[in-house]
């Protein structure tokens, strides 16, 4: 089968990869001059399928209020409301129950547990190396209310099975021995030791580099410009080189997935929450951190990539923007030089940047068929695509081949939208 796949992220690349695998013909095609340079790009760079947990939760509406007026806030929103975003929110408000919150963390769960088993298999098959480190991750609670608050997500990690420990100041310590300058900022942390850290930009280009000793055929710097039916069925992707037929699409532009299937009647309840990154040489290793650190507080994730250290997070609800207030780095400098003071070098370029996260109202991805048969998705991964993305990759080319899916992909389809 020829499957043409829309999308070179970590997402699309994976996905490729899979397909090829499996036998198929695949076509990789991206506007982009090669892969991984939107979303993919500076990612916070952890691999956490424990803390794979959705956005909307009880008690969120009450705390995103209280955010709006942080100093440093985790949520920002753009006072010109449009009405994407509004639809997006107030789905996104619908699902902040304790029972919605249960029924989407374990879907999410089961998405990420099985993907950071694919992306240890393939990482052996194929002698992949991205700076990536098997050290765990750890959420790191400022406030009594947070400890008390990570209750329920313990809860469900004792019902998949997933390992954890629950630290006290100097267990977080011992596990982070950089935090000892900062002791008195925490009171204690949830570690979850199977979780791992990696460069996704680097993942990717380096897989994608194996794709074409695959058989497939990579085309950067080809703009999508729409699809075309025929008969109820796509009969093709038609780019600003022409069309590119094929028997099946699967469709992984992230954020811009929407867009592209609006004219086909099909709505996807994806928006662009934006997040933002640095990237810091480390000055001082006995300070660094040795994975990744969540900062409760904030929403922020400190990870070390071989001789650097990542700080990214935030939430902006603004649409397709990728500028860059000062603001916001500002922020996330804070996190790292309150937790982490005097491990990066704080007077070398910053790498300040910003990425557009596809989230759904649910904050589970949307893997699988659409109502035209021969019309795939692998898109909505939200701020867990690096988590995901060879998980989901595997199982959409398992559905694309009509093989068993590897995991029960009930909850993770287009369809649980119509209910």
């Amino acid at each position: 089968m020829k499957v043409i796949v829309m999308g070179a992220g970590v997402v699309g690349v994976a996905s490729a990869y899979y397909l090829a695998e499996a036998g198929h013909e695949v076509v990789l095609i991206d506007r982009q001059p090669g892969p991984a340079l939107e979303t993919s790009f500076a990612n916070a760079g952890e691999i956490s399928p424990g803390y794979a947990s959705p956005w909307a939760a009880p008690g969120i509406p009450a705390k995103a209020i209280r955010w709006l007026f942080m100093r440093h806030a985790p949520l920002i929103i753009d006072p010109h409301i449009d009405m994407a975003m509004l639809r997006w929110t107030l789905a996104m408000l619908r699902n902040c129950t304790a029972a919605r919150y249960a029924l989407n963390k374990s879907r999410m769960v089961r998405l990420a547990d099985f993907s950071r088993d694919e992306l240890i298999a393939l990482r052996g098959r194929l002698g992949l190396d991205y700076d990536q480190r098997s050290r765990g991750t750890l959420q790191l609670f400022r406030t009594q209310k947070q400890i008390d608050a990570s209750a329920g997500d313990i809860a469900v990690l004792q019902d998949y099975g997933v390992p954890y420990d629950v630290l006290d100041r100097d267990g977080c310590i011992a596990a982070e021995p950089g935090l000892a300058a900062a002791r008195d900022h925490f009171l204690g942390g949830l570690r979850l030791p199977q979780d791992e850290t990696g460069d996704c930009h680097i993942f990717t280009n380096r897989l994608a580099a194996m794709l074409p000793a695959m058989g497939v055929d990579i085309r950067y710097d080809c703009a999508i410009e729409g699809l075309e039916k025929d008969e109820g069925r796509i009969a093709g992707v038609r780019t600003d080189a022409g069309v590119v037929r094929g028997d099946a699409y699967l469709v992984a532009l992230a954020a811009y997935s929407p867009a592209l299937l609006r004219p086909l009647g099909l709505r996807l309840p994806i928006y662009p929450v934006k997040g933002y990154s640095i990237t810091l040489p480390i000055a001082d290793e006995a300070r660094a951190p040795v994975s990744t650190l969540l900062d409760e507080s904030y929403k922020i994730a400190i990870t070390r990539l071989g001789d650097r250290i990542r700080v990214g997070g935030m939430a902006e609800l603004s649409g397709f923007n990728n500028a860059l207030p000062a603001r916001r780095e500002a922020t996330l400098r804070h996190s790292l030089n309150d937790l982490f003071p005097g491990a990066a070098d704080n007077h070398a370029p910053s790498h300040f940047w910003s990425g557009l996260r596809p989230m759904t109202p649910d904050a589970t991805p949307i893997v699988g068929a659409t109502p035209i048969p021969n019309l795939f998705l692998n898109a909505g991964h939200g701020t867990l695509g690096w988590t995901m993305a060879c998980g989901s990759g595997r199982l959409v080319a398992n559905i694309i081949g009509g093989e068993a899916p590897p995991i029960d992909p009930e909850g993770l389809g287009l369809s649980r939208y119509s209910r």
